[in-house]
């Protein structure tokens, strides 16, 4: 019984080591600055420039809600974005991308 219950802490201790993929990668405030819709409208790359450094990153856009959004002008030019990305090559894929005050 002592050993069921060190595993299942050992278990939990790992649990809550772990970073979960909604959390991990890297976070960016930013203004958008372009917009490219692929032909196909599967993907899109927004080039947010960051609030903290100014620099331009392009971010790969490719869940189906945030397309809609493009698609629809919800997300244009000159918006506020609040941004979760992890790096998949040499491309920023997003994870989480949001108006930020809401949208």
């Amino acid at each position: 019984m002592k050993k069921l219950i060190q595993a299942a802490a050992l278990a939990f201790a790992f649990v809550l080591a772990t970073p979960s993929p909604a959390r991990a990668g890297e976070k960016l405030t930013g203004t958008v600055t372009k917009l490219e819709v692929a032909t196909d409208k599967k993907s899109a790359v927004a080039v947010l420039k960051d609030s903290e450094t100014a620099a331009d990153v392009p971010i790969t856009v490719t869940d189906d809600v945030t397309l809609r959004k493009l698609e629809q002008s919800v997300i244009q030019v000159g918006d506020e974005i609040k941004c979760r990305y992890e790096k998949k090559g040499r491309k920023n894929v997003a994870t989480y991308f949001k108006k930020a005050g809401g949208c």
